[in-house]
C-alpha cells in the first residue's frame, strides 16, 4: 500500500425529509445569502425547490435562484452564475440536483472568487479559494456530493474537462433516497453504471498488497449488482435506493482509492463521447469501460480474474486464467445490458467514422496517458473500435 492522505470533511445528512433541514446547515456553515442552483423542472414540479426555500426562509437566510443546468453541464451557465453571485453578494451555494448541478455549482463557487476565467481551473490552474457550498442530492451517480471534483463542458469546441480541489468539497450533503424514486429507469441505470465505473477506476491498480481497499471496492460493486435490478423492477424500493445512494458517495469520496494507483482512462475516453454526442455519462461509460477492459486485461490477468471471481461469481480456470478474466468482462457487459444500458456505438448514437476526431480531441498526440496501462492514441483508437462493435 502506498502512502496517502485522506480528507473528507463533508457532513452527510441521510434519510427521509432531510431536505427540510437545508437552512439549518447553511446557517451552521455561515451562509447568509444563498444561490440555489438547480437543473430542469423536476425540482420545481416535485415541490423540492419550495421545501429548500422554505427551510432557508425559516432561518432568515435570503436567496436567489439559477436553474437550467443540463446533463454534461455547460460553461455558459457557469459564467451566468458567477456574474449573479458577484452582483448579489452571494456567500453560499446550494446545489439541488445530481452530479451535473453539483459540478456546475462547484465551478461557480471557484469562479466567483477568481479574477480570471473560471475555465483556467479546468486547464490546470490551482484553485486557491471558493465559496462554500451544500448539496441536496436527487440522483445517485456521480458522487460529486462527497468529492472535490467537477467536470464541465466548454461550449466553444465542446471540450469536456475536469478540475479538483478539497476547496470544492461540500460543507454538507443532504441525501434523501426518497428524492430518487421518481427517476426513470434509464437514469437510474446510468447512475448505477457511473458508480461502478468510479470503483473500477480505482480497482484496476498496479499497487500491490491493497486487500482492504480491494474488499471495499468489491463491497460497493456487489451492492450495485444486487440493488440496481431491484430498483429498476420496483422504483419505490426505499431500502435498495438507500443502499445505492450511499454506495454512490462511498465510490467517489476517495475512501476506496486510498493507498493505491488509479486509472481514469475510461472516464477520459468517455468524456469525448458525451461531449460530442451529448449522451448520458453513465451510458457512455457502459460502452467504453468493458471495451477498455477487453483491451488491457492482459496487463494483469490475475487482477481481472479477481474481479471475475469475487464480483461476478466466475469459476477460476487455473490452467488458463485468461478464460476467467474474459468471462468476468463478459458478465459485466451482460449486467449493464440487463439494466438497459447501451453496449456499443450504435445503441449509444455514436458513429465509428468519428473515432479519429474523438482521439484527436482527447489530446494525447504522440505521447501516452498514464494509468493502469499507459495508452497511446493508437490504443485509444483500438478501444473505441472495440466499443463500436461490442455485443453481449
Amino acid at each position: 500500500m502506498d502512502n496517502f492522505m485522506f480528507y473528507s470533511p463533508t457532513q452527510f445528512v441521510f434519510g427521509k425529509d432531510t431536505e427540510n433541514e437545508a437552512g439549518v446547515y447553511v446557517k451552521k456553515f455561515g451562509g447568509s445569502k444563498v444561490l440555489i442552483h438547480y437543473g430542469g423542472g423536476s425540482a420545481v414540479r416535485s415541490g423540492l425547490l419550495d421545501r429548500v426555500k422554505n427551510s432557508l426562509d425559516k432561518e432568515g437566510i435570503s436567496h436567489v435562484e439559477l436553474g437550467g443546468v443540463l446533463p454534461n453541464p455547460r460553461s455558459g451557465l457557469v459564467y451566468e452564475g458567477i456574474e449573479l453571485c458577484k452582483k448579489e453578494n452571494v456567500d453560499f451555494i446550494i446545489a439541488v440536483g445530481g452530479g451535473s448541478v453539483i459540478d456546475s455549482a462547484k465551478a461557480i463557487a471557484a469562479g466567483t472568487l477568481y479574477d480570471g476565467d473560471f475555465w483556467d481551473f479546468y486547464c490546470g490552474t490551482k484553485i486557491e479559494k471558493a465559496l462554500p457550498l451544500g448539496v441536496v442530492l436527487t440522483i445517485a451517480a456521480a458522487g460529486s456530493e462527497g468529492s472535490g471534483d467537477s467536470v464541465i463542458t466548454k461550449e466553444e469546441g465542446m471540450l469536456k474537462r475536469g478540475a479538483g480541489s478539497d476547496l470544492l468539497r461540500a460543507k454538507f450533503s443532504i441525501l434523501n433516497p426518497e428524492l430518487t424514486q421518481t427517476l426513470p429507469a434509464y437514469q437510474t441505470a446510468c447512475g448505477a453504471t457511473d458508480i461502478m465505473a468510479h470503483v473500477f477506476e480505482r480497482y484496476f491498480t498496479n499497487t500491490k498488497e491493497v486487500e482492504i481497499t480491494d474488499r471495499l471496492c468489491e463491497a460497493v460493486l456487489l451492492t450495485m449488482v444486487k440493488e440496481t435490478p431491484r430498483v429498476i423492477e420496483d422504483p419505490d424500493n426505499y431500502d435498495a435506493r438507500a443502499n445505492i445512494m450511499w454506495a454512490g458517495m462511498v465510490a467517489h469520496n476517495g475512501l476506496v482509492g486510498v493507498g493505491r494507483s488509479q486509472d481514469w482512462n475510461s472516464h477520459a475516453i468517455e468524456h469525448e463521447l458525451s461531449a460530442l454526442y451529448d449522451c448520458a455519462h453513465g451510458a457512455g461509460l457502459a460502452v467504453i469501460m468493458p471495451s477498455w477492459m477487453e483491451y488491457v486485461y492482459e496487463h494483469d490477468v490475475m487482477r481481472f480474474c479477481q474481479m471475475a471471481t469475487r464480483v461476478f461469481g466466475c469459476q477460476m480456470n487455473f490452467e488458463n486464467p485468461k478464460v476467467t478474466a474474459l468471462e468476468g468482462i463478459k458478465r459485466f457487459r451482460s449486467f449493464l445490458h440487463s439494466i438497459g444500458m447501451p453496449i456499443n456505438f450504435e445503441e449509444l448514437g455514436a458513429k465509428e467514422e468519428d473515432i479519429p476526431a474523438l482521439v484527436e480531441k482527447l489530446g494525447i498526440g504522440d505521447g501516452k496517458r498514464g494509468g493502469f496501462m499507459e495508452l497511446s492514441s493508437e490504443d485509444v483508437s483500438a478501444i473505441y473500435k472495440i466499443a463500436a462493435k461490442a455485443s453481449v
